[in-house]
Formats: structure tokens, sequence, C-alpha cells
């Protein structure tokens, strides 16, 4: 029988990895035109995720590419007092190492057969067993896995939920090969997560595998038409530094400093998330995992997800390789259940960041009495 799979982000690829493990083919489909069609984002926690790294014969991979020192933190008050500062030894185990999304991605690529991923297969619908393409083209299929992200295509088949605002609007930036370019900078960086919490508004930095700072700024209690009222200029990268800066009035020059050494790289977010522990009745002949299954708040849970959603499913699929229906209602439950309950977690950790105290309480939520 056919499994065919719609995104070749982490889950899917995790899917298709543990389906070839246990010697059950699978065919994912990819929109994108290859695997270098375009930038995979920043750095990932990977924690819980390990489990399913390890399902699929990767984790000696995967530790060779994983940053430990992307466990270190530092939090601040806008104002610049320091509340927090974790430095890793080096010896310390990887419990939550970072890892370069482009990286682990290609690791998951390189373990499939040539020819598992069909690049440049924009899927549009499904019926009758049968997918079609932007193209023109179809291809056969016996169970339909959508893993194809926030605005899957493959969803509506499973349930009419669709991603709702959840009032935060996000600016990405970056300073390339900070420690060339910026040595002095770099140091106030540190080696990993650098985190400023003020109200209603955060910024988060975090150091790529590649040298480059990724930069996060958050502003909170938003709605989705705020960038067009916020007097950013998109098209014009030096003018909308200069006015996300006036946007921080009395932030430490610290903070304002790594703005201001940022390239022309900036780009707006809204962002969107899928109702916490959403369910559906069990649908013969399709299922979903990752974001298309859940979209949660960005606190570091969903890439996790989505790689225990792929080897989930691809180990009920294994133990049940005669009855896609039963494998499918298995994988559901443990999906639904396990999501949920990050679901739920995620939303809390969004609350305190929108709290008027942000920083006391995401210091207390790192360090519990």
């Amino acid at each position: 029988m056919t499994i065919a799979i719609v995104g070749a982000g982490l889950g899917g690829l995790a899917l298709a990895r543990v389906l070839h493990v246990h010697g059950i083919d699978a065919v994912v489909y990819e929109r994108e035109a290859s695997r270098e069609a375009r930038g995979q984002g920043g750095m990932l926690d990977i924690h819980s995720g390990q489990r399913a790294l390890r399902e699929a014969g990767l984790i000696d991979g995967f530790l060779a590419i994983a940053r430990g020192e992307g466990q270190d933190m530092r939090l601040f008050e806008p104002d610049g007092t320091l509340l927090l500062q974790e430095d890793t030894p080096d010896d310390a185990p990887l419990d939550r190492p970072e890892v370069d999304r482009a990286d682990l991605r290609d690791l998951l690529l390189d373990s499939l057969p040539d020819g598992t991923v069909r690049w440049g297969h924009a899927f549009t619908s499904a019926d009758d067993g049968v997918l079609r393409f932007a193209d023109g083209g179809s291809a056969p299929y016996d169970l339909l896995v959508g893993a194809d992200g926030a605005r899957s295509r493959v969803r509506p088949m499973c349930t009419d939920a669709r991603p709702a605002h959840i009032g935060q609007n996000v600016v990405e930036l970056g300073i390339p090969d900070v420690d060339r370019t910026h040595p002095d900078l770099a140091a106030t960086l540190g080696r990993g997560n650098y985190w400023v919490l003020g109200d209603g508004v955060s910024f988060a930095a975090q150091r790529n595998g590649d040298g480059r700072v990724r930069i996060g700024i958050s502003f909170y209690r938003t709605d989705e038409d705020w960038f067009s009222r916020s007097g950013i200029p998109f098209d014009d990268p030096a003018a909308a530094r200069a006015r996300l800066i006036e946007l921080l009035p009395g932030w430490d020059a610290r903070f304002t400093a790594l703005i201001a050494a940022c390239d022309d790289t900036v780009v707006p977010r809204s962002i969107s998330t899928l109702p916490a522990g959403l369910t559906w009745p069990s649908t013969p002949g399709v299922t979903l995992l990752g974001d298309a299954a859940h979209l949660m708040p960005p606190v570091g849970e969903g890439a996790n997800m989505a790689l225990l959603d792929g080897a989930g499913l691809g180990l009920a699929l294994a133990a049940h390789p005669d009855d896609f229906p039963a494998a499918v209602e298995e994988y559901e439950r443990e999906m639904f259940e396990r999501t949920g309950a990050a679901a739920r977690m995620s939303a809390r950790v969004q609350e305190l960041l929108t709290s008027p105290d942000a920083a006391r309480k995401m210091l207390a939520f790192f360090q519990p009495d």
C-alpha cells in the first residue's frame, strides 16, 4: 500500500525515515524545487525530540551536529538588569542542545533512499485515493499524511479548525558572522540564548551554527493589522532598524546596539496557533502531524512534537502494516494526549511573556522554588 507524505519538514522526514528503518516505503511530496530552495530558519532546542531521532537511528549523527553551548542562557530586564546567567559546562549532558534547523533537515534527508522526496510537487487536493498537484500531475495513495505545516492544505480533510492570530507580531533581523564583524557585541551575547523581556515586548537573540546571530523582536497584545500601523518601513532596512529602536524607549543601549548592527534582512511575521488540545474523529486514509495538526506558540515545543509525531506514526504503521486505520487511530490517540499537554504548557509560557512583569515571571519559571 502506498503512503504519501505531503511536506518535507522535520516531521514528514522523520516519518519517512522511521518507515524506512522498518522496511516500509513511503513517498514525500514537497512543493519546494530542491532542498536548497529557501533558508530553513534558525536554531532549534531539541529535547524530547531526541527520542524520535533514536527511533530513526540518527541520534549519533544528531549529537555530532548539536551545540551544547546553545544551552547557555542570559535573561535581562529592559533597563539592563541581569536576572539570570546560565553557562553550560563543556562536559554537561546534551539535554536541550541547539541545532541548526537546516543541518537537522539535511541529516534526515541524507538518511533516506534516493527518490523518496519528490521535489517540486505542490499539493493542491486529494480524493478517491489520488493526489493532485499544481502542475497538473497526480499520484495514487492509500494513506495520506499531511505534514505541510501551518498553512496545511491537507488539514481540511480532517478538521475545520483554522489557525488564529494570538496577538503577537515578530520582526526578525540578524547580525552576520558576529565574532568577526562585532566582537564586542559577540562577547555581550555569549554562546547561547539571550532574552530581554519588557512590558508587551520581548527581544530574543540566538547564535546560529554559521556564526550569524538571529534576532526576533516580539510585540505582544497586538492585532493582525499592527504592522501596517507600526510605522516600520520594511522596504527600507536602515529606517526599519531606526524605527524599531524608537519602539523600545528606555531600553539599555546594549540592546539597541544589537539592532543597529543588524544587516538588511528585516522580516515581519504574524504568529497564529491552532486551538490547544485540537482533536478530530479518525478519518480513513488521512492524518496529520506537526504544525498541520497542532500549531503552537513559538516557545520551543513545535519541532520536538513534529519529530515525535513522525516517529510515533512510523512505529504505529510498522506495528500494523496491514491495517492502516488501526495504526492511525493508535497514533492519533497518543499524539492528541502528548501534543495537547505541550500546547497547554506553551500557552502558559506565552501568557508569561505577555504579562507586564514578564522578566521576573520568566525567572520564576526557570528557577521555581
